[in-house]
């Protein structure tokens, strides 16, 4: 039966073959990166400590039980101190959950903004911030107790700006709920790509929110702090969503290098989403993708140069849905057409494309399998899901208009120009945007102590690649009304001052 293959079968099967042959090579490619790659270890003299150099900022809108039990892991890596920065109702809460782990607030502290808003939540933190490094953080994720200092060893280069680390899913009850698998599975595949990119070029597509860190000159400079705060898509949709994407994207533009931990000591633990609630995730992450990477690419254009592969990884993305579903669609043309069914077949089209499925994606996912060798048997249900992600992907790319969170009520309010920040110990409130020098000069003052520099980035002025807010949406900057508050007992070791220059 196969002798009478007609010469027209090849107008269809060639263009796959090599489409085949074209993603094999680029996973190929990736998966030597992969295992030639190598972290960077912590020096035994480090020139940045977490106990004298790291703040861990948390954003958050919630005080569940988890966070006192991330709150312990986070801990071991003995940082400097660890801000909340949440919404009036959650404060109290937060601040209880903070005492059990840390009876005598030496460590854990916790500030409000008026209205919940992650990026405005950020840019308050940041603003309270007294160390030369920041870490941002969910208040869901576990971290291993070596995370702190090796996740800021890449910093002994002057030149890296931004840090992120490898993950993996954690289940929020028991077992894993078949939502939480198909995280996993992402999960695996993702940590394989930006370790190759990492290898490759030293990019990135994005250094995950859920833990990252970076140096606190970028963040405190006014100029970020306006333009992270007032990012707009098509100049009239105000993106709340999608801040890890800005900030990796804002590295790149101002000439700042990034690079991934991607071993045991830096993996971090975070739950998803174990109900249909992760395919509400997958869209804000998916429309994320789209819009940053499409401003990387046609409008900011500065990846090219910097790094070559990580943006030809973001195009290669934009057709990855017509690619995979370029399989269905042609075996479906077969199925339905009595002159080739005449040749092949049904049978014979539907058995060898199935199996040719679990064939390759069985050694996609060999580096999963390996961790949780039981999924191998879930392994047609993620080959189906891959076709609806495909599909959603299209879906995504016509509604990128819509920029709120989904999952998180109350994370979407864009606030006003009357922002202000509570500091939980005096209840006293204070302008949100503060200049980082003003702040500085006042604690230096009150305390008699050297204080940090400026913080303040040297980095070249430039317009940055985003397209131009409503003027009316902008968040003025004020000069600061009250002085930040101490904590209570410093950790030992002195301070390290912030450096400016690349």
């Amino acid at each position: 039966m196969f002798y009478n293959i007609l010469p027209v079968h090849f107008v269809f099967f060639l263009p796959l073959g090599f489409i085949g042959i074209y993603r094999w090579l680029w996973f190929f490619a990736k998966l030597v990166a992969y295992m030639l790659y190598s972290p960077i270890i912590p020096l035994q003299n480090p020139t940045f400590t977490c106990r004298r150099d790291v703040t861990i900022l948390v954003p958050t809108i919630d005080a569940g039980e988890e966070i006192k039990l991330a709150i312990k892991t986070w801990m071991k890596s003995e940082p400097y101190e660890i801000i909340f920065i949440t919404i009036p109702s959650i404060k109290q809460s937060l601040i209880e959950l903070g005492r059990s782990v840390d009876p005598n607030e030496e460590i854990v502290r916790v500030i409000t903004v008026d209205k919940g808003n992650k990026r405005k939540q950020m840019v308050a933190g940041v603003n309270e911030v007294k160390t030369a490094l920041v870490i941002f953080c969910d208040d869901d994720v576990l971290w291993p107790s070596t995370m702190g200092q090796w996740l800021i060893a890449p910093f002994e280069d002057p030149k890296v700006g931004g840090i992120g680390t490898s993950q993996t899913v954690l289940p929020i009850n028991k077992y894993f709920t078949i939502w939480e698998i198909l995280a996993a599975f992402r999960i695996s595949m993702r940590n394989i790509e930006i370790t190759a990119s990492t290898k490759i070029d030293g990019g990135v597509c994005c250094l995950s929110g859920r833990t990252a860190a970076y140096r606190t000159q970028i963040l405190k400079d006014p100029e970020f702090q306006r333009e992270f705060v007032n990012e707009f898509w098509l100049g009239k949709y105000h993106q709340h969503s999608g801040d890890d994407k800005f900030l990796t994207r804002w590295l790149y533009f101002h000439s700042w290098k990034t690079y991934m931990q991607t071993c045991p000591q830096v993996e971090l633990a975070s739950t998803f989403k174990d109900n249909y609630k992760f395919l509400i995730q997958l869209l804000r992450w998916t429309r994320n993708t789209w819009r940053s990477d499409f401003k990387s690419i046609f409008v900011e254009k500065k990846i090219w140069r910097q790094h070559p592969y990580t943006a030809f990884t973001m195009v290669d993305k934009f057709f990855n849905p017509i690619t995979l579903l370029l399989g269905p669609v042609t075996i479906i043309y077969f199925l339905t057409s009595p002159h080739h069914t005449q040749v092949l077949p049904l049978w014979v089209i539907f058995t060898s494309y199935f199996v040719y499925l679990l064939i390759t994606r069985f050694i996609k996912y060999c580096p999963h399998f390996v961790r949780r060798p039981v999924d191998v048997l879930l392994l047609p249900i993620v080959i189906l899901f891959n076709f609806y992600f495909a599909c959603l992907k299209i879906y995504c790319l016509f509604t990128l208009h819509i920029t709120e969170w989904g999952t998180r009520s109350g994370a979407d309010t864009s606030g006003g120009h009357d922002d202000k920040v509570m500091d939980q110990k005096k209840g006293e409130k204070r302008d949100l945007h503060v200049e980082a020098a003003d702040m500085e000069a006042d604690d230096k003052r009150r305390s008699n102590k050297p204080a940090p520099g400026s913080g303040v980035s040297q980095l070249p002025k430039k317009v940055y690649g985003n397209l131009k807010p409503a003027i009316d949406d902008e968040i003025p900057y004020n000069e600061p009304q009250v002085e930040p508050t101490p904590r209570t007992k410093r950790p030992p070791g002195k301070k390290s001052s912030l450096k400016t220059n690349i």
